[in-house]
């Protein structure tokens, strides 16, 4: 097995990265074209590399190339302003996916329209993604494109003595999120509405396992599976072995506390119906025998390796093997992982051309730019500078990290 070594330097702050791919040169990131700026109260980044909207909060976007020869990016993105809920509430009961474009796969996306939003907004309130629809995966399979996105609804004021009878409307719609897909063969039919919303969601939770505050438990005894609760962060990847279709997700476990766990669903084609695996998947164990809190995977197939990779945030350090962050795992299958020797993916740091070391609060949601040899061409990540759940005021961005062969 030869060592593929990603040096993955966030501007200039070296980072290293180590895989299992069978080629023998190094990827070396560009540095990040952008400057610190103070909006309001806030500081963020701004220029070519970076998709930051004054009016409104950006977070995670995903880029496929079209058949122009363009890139297109959809993102999350929803009002903000202080008629708006902070970032921890807005974000659940307002997002929208956006779009922008450019000529360039890491550089001067501009936005465009908004392409979707919670169904309430055309009169149907009852619709499984009425109220908000966020964290897009857009993907091209066989000449056509597919827009993966989770959605949730308002329940509604649960009866009187259940167990959801004091949650707020915040986290009744979180605990109905689950992921939906729709497919498109152009972008321009996309920005004109031609397409076919589904009537009922991709992926659904099998299991509703909560001591206490759940909408609609599951009934005592019942073994919560990797779809519990929810089920968000899509993440799509064809496997060449079978010609199956792979969807990596997370779902939620309190034990007792929140803790992210994820499983894989398995299709014949990229809209399913997809069969959830009753595994765990980079289910990498705590000193406790536990299961360590992640989120966000992207996973994409190696071809000269024949080999899958995943890369997420490490909420702990556990994964990484070194601080919190971006970690990494391979698997020959798609479905057992492992570290690999080098399991540190990225910090959560940045580095201005000037020379200043900037940490940041948060740096998630990598979605990554494949070329055709299946090497990652850019990462694309949702940042803010500083703590965002109380901020009202739109201040974070995505980032678009070049890395070059």
């Amino acid at each position: 097995m030869h060592s593929y070594l990603l040096i993955v330097l966030l501007l200039s702050v070296s980072y290293t990265w180590q895989a299992c791919y069978d080629v023998s040169h190094s990827v070396r990131p560009q540095p990040l074209q952008a400057k610190l700026e103070r909006l309001n109260e806030s500081l963020v980044l701004q220029g070519p590399s970076v998709l930051h909207d004054p009016d409104r909060f950006v977070w995670g976007g995903s880029v496929v190339k079209g058949k122009d020869g363009r890139y297109h990016m959809l993102y999350s993105t929803w009002e903000s302003g202080s008629g708006w809920p902070s970032f921890k509430d807005s974000w659940v009961l307002h997002s929208k996916i956006g779009y922008a474009v450019s000529d360039y796969p890491d550089r001067d996306f501009r936005f465009q329209k908004i392409v979707l939003q919670g169904r309430l907004h055309e009169g149907d309130s009852t619709a499984w993604d009425a109220q908000m629809v966020h964290n897009p995966h857009v993907k091209a399979f066989n000449g056509r494109f597919y827009l993966y996105y989770i959605g949730a609804k308002d329940p509604g004021l649960q009866p009187v003595g259940s167990p959801g009878e004091k949650l707020s409307k915040r986290n009744r719609v979180q605990q109905c999120q689950q992921i939906g897909v729709i497919a498109f063969d152009s972008f321009e039919d996309l920005l004109t509405g031609n397409f076919e919303r589904p009537l009922q969601p991709l992926l659904s939770p099998r299991t509703r396992v909560k001591k206490d505050q759940v909408v609609n438990p599951s009934p005592a005894g019942t073994e919560a599976k990797p779809d519990n609760l929810i089920v968000v962060n899509p993440s799509v990847v064809f496997r060449p072995s079978d010609g199956k279709y792979l969807l990596y997700f997370k779902g939620n476990l309190y034990d007792p506390q929140w803790r992210g766990v994820h499983g894989v669903a398995v299709s014949d084609t990229p809209t399913g119906p997809f069969r959830p695996l009753d595994q765990f998947v980079f289910d990498m164990p705590t000193s406790d025998g536990k299961i360590a809190s992640a989120e966000d995977p992207y996973v994409w197939f190696h071809p000269g390796d024949s080999r899958f990779y995943a890369v997420f945030k490490d909420f702990t350090g556990v994964i990484t093997g070194v601080e919190p962050g971006l970690a990494m795992l391979e698997s020959k299958d798609g479905i057992r992982w492992e570290k690999p020797k080098q399991a540190f993916f990225m910090k959560k740091e940045l580095s201005l051309a000037s020379g200043k070391a900037l940490k940041v609060d948060r740096l998630e949601r990598p979605q990554l730019f494949i070329d055709e040899q299946g090497h990652p061409a850019v990462v694309y990540l949702a940042c803010s500078i500083e703590p965002a759940n109380q901020k009202t005021d739109g201040s974070t961005f995505n980032v678009h990290i070049t890395l070059k062969k």
